[in-house]
């Protein structure tokens, strides 16, 4: 987006340095990297900062209001309400397309929001590991607001561990080393202390829970939830009846907790009008089916990574659904090929890490993660026969 230092890079590209790149990636966990890694970041400057900026405040502006938050009481399915919502979520994340305004300028398009963790932790390391390959231009910086790694690993730290001992804090998942993003738990635990623990390791007495580590028995009083029902409920019958404690009366503080997850998200796609969000109807809403289908995009409210995301969607898809009220029909993002590499340009998606801190009037926008493609959808796990595709960062002017 920057010609002379796209072309720069570019120019300077080697295999060389991009397998220097991977092998810092994954030198202190060998083979906890299981997605694929682009060769290059994405350069942004001042202007579309601002305009990402600018659509990223008007949209925190509008669901951080107690309006909001009524209208998004039916987000959450009824079971799987959690205990102990704490009304605000420490985490905001917001995926904006790179895509062009029809004036021959690029502009920025929400493509999907959520109040849960990303790769927090991973990505730290994706920017340093990125440095030393390839030696980026200090004029730029994957940071907002000031921050740098130091003070970004301090803000996790006050959010996710608090006042607390970080033995006592835990990373949530299912089977926490089976997960494709195993890599951003093992450099939470680098970078903060605490361990990631699976589900069923969870030990219940009275209203405290506890986990074991080396033959301690540990009590648990703040959880780092990266866990998500979705991938609960494909899980064997034991796995989803030991997970049923987390919906009783315990002691514990979530970070963030699981309410969040569906309250900001795709559901609250309708209810955010600004041009730089596209529009979104709930399927149930709609009196009758555009006739243009080709510019809309059909997806299920209650999913997880683009599982059952209908690109090319016809009337017989949307006829044939019977729960409606689960589905919303969204006007397509097009991104801009705007990315040039060694062959074909690619596409980028950015994504903005909103932080809320107890006491703060609004979450802030702190640093980033992008992905590249060369296909219709923005995804780490497609592209595969391709280059300069994956998992990136932006770097801001």
């Amino acid at each position: 987006m920057i010609p002379l230092i796209r072309e720069k890079f570019n120019k300077d590209f080697s295999q060389e340095k991009y397998l220097h790149y991977l092998d810092e990636l994954k030198k202190d966990f060998p083979g906890a990297l299981d997605f694929r890694v682009a060769e290059t970041p994405v350069f942004i400057d001042n202007t579309f900062k601002e305009k990402l900026l600018n659509a990223g405040e008007a949209i925190i502006d509008t669901v951080i209001t107690n309006d909001y938050i009524t209208l998004t009481n039916k987000a959450i399915p009824e079971n799987v309400q959690v205990k102990g919502d704490q009304g605000y979520p420490n985490f905001l994340i917001l995926d904006f397309g790179i895509c062009e305004n029809g004036l021959g300028e690029y502009e920025p398009m929400l493509v999907e929001m959520q109040a849960f963790p990303s790769l927090f932790a991973y990505q730290l390391h994706q920017y340093s590991s990125a440095d030393i390959a390839y030696d980026l231009p200090k004029e730029f910086s994957p940071y907002l607001n000031n921050y740098d790694e130091g003070k970004a690993i301090q803000l996790l730290d006050e959010i996710i561990i608090g006042e607390e001992d970080p033995e006592n804090v835990i990373l949530l998942e299912i089977f926490p080393e089976k997960q494709k993003t195993r890599i951003d738990f093992h450099y939470t635990e680098k970078y903060l202390g605490i361990s990631a623990v699976c589900v069923t390791q969870l030990i219940k007495e009275g209203r405290e829970l506890f986990y074991e580590k080396a033959g301690r028995k540990i009590k648990i009083k703040r959880i780092y939830n990266r866990f998500i029902f979705d991938d609960l409920f494909q899980q064997t019958e034991e796995v989803q009846n030991k997970a049923k404690i987390l919906f009783e009366d315990i002691d514990v503080k979530w970070v963030t907790h699981p309410n969040w997850f569906y309250r900001i998200s795709k559901y609250s796609l309708p209810f955010i009008h600004h041009h730089n969000v596209p529009e979104t109807f709930f399927l149930k809403d709609l009196a009758t089916i555009p006739e243009d289908l080709e510019n809309y995009v059909l997806k299920p409210l209650f999913s997880f990574a683009g599982s059952g995301v209908i690109i090319d969607v016809t009337k017989d898809d949307i006829n044939k659904i019977l729960n409606k009220e689960n589905y919303i029909l969204q006007r397509k993002v097009k991104y801009a090929s705007s990315i040039k590499t060694l062959d074909e340009n690619a596409k980028a998606e950015i994504r903005i890490f909103y932080f809320w801190k107890e006491g703060e009037p609004k979450p802030v926008p702190v640093y980033n993660l992008a992905r590249m493609t060369k296909g219709n959808m923005i995804s780490v796990a497609l592209n595969k026969d391709k280059t300069w595709v994956g998992g990136t960062f932006a770097l801001f002017e």
